[in-house]
């Protein structure tokens, strides 16, 4: 009996390495056919432009971004999957391809979208894969977005100055054309300004915000410095 246990058991192993495995091919294929798509370029309105950034916990970036002095807004949603109207149960499983992303809208005459990549590289750990800090998972991936040549050349010269102080290591965030954001629930938006009080945002977002001011000061906005 315990020959056919262990038999079973075996099986059970095998047949879970090949499901993840074949898993992973999958989502390397997704990614290789989402590299081959041309970006989607959002018209300008008002004088605002649009930029996407996924790095993590959507509260986080969201709460940075809202810090930076020219952005107007910062709206926390799902970004880089396959499935239409994601929700946050939805992306939490990992199975709809999409992270939880920030769509930024702000004044190019102030702060420029190579300044919002600096922004983005240089409050996260860049070399984490899938995931920042304690959170894990495809659906906390960094992924940049970019819609034009212009902005992937920037975003491309960016990766190639880290990687070369890094030596060794490798920038993991995935580089994108930009297809479609999904405005997350509305309690989702300005979460870090309206629980301040959140063990999540006090143990986590409050520390990465002010790790990014600390490091950026001359991008805040004057109620911040």
């Amino acid at each position: 009996m315990k020959r056919i246990a262990l038999l079973i058991l075996s099986l059970v192993l095998l047949n879970l390495q090949a499901s993840c495995q074949s898993n992973e091919k999958n989502k390397e294929a997704e990614a290789m056919a989402q590299k081959q798509l041309k970006p989607v370029q959002v018209p300008a309105e008002n004088g605002y432009e649009h930029a996407y950034f996924s790095s993590g916990c959507f509260w986080c970036v969201e709460a940075i971004y809202e810090s930076v002095k020219g952005v107007k807004e910062a709206i926390s949603g799902y970004s880089g999957g396959h499935t239409e109207n994601p929700t946050y149960e939805d992306s939490n499983t990992g199975r709809t391809g999409h992270a939880e992303s920030v769509e930024v809208i702000y004044d190019p005459n102030v702060v420029s979208f190579k300044d919002l990549v600096d922004v983005y590289f240089g409050s996260q750990n860049i070399t984490q894969l899938n995931g920042q800090g304690p959170d894990h998972g495809t659906q906390y991936r960094s992924i940049i977005f970019y819609q034009n040549d212009t902005q992937k050349a920037i975003i491309d010269a960016k990766i190639e100055a880290l990687e070369k102080e890094l030596g060794k290591g490798k920038v993991a965030a995935q580089v994108l054309p930009f297809q479609k954001f999904w405005k997350a629930e509305a309690y989702h938006q300005n979460y870090e300004k309206l629980h301040p009080d959140h063990p999540y945002i006090q143990a986590v977002s409050i520390p990465r915000l002010n790790r990014f001011k600390a490091k950026f000061p001359e991008l805040l906005k004057e109620t911040l410095h």
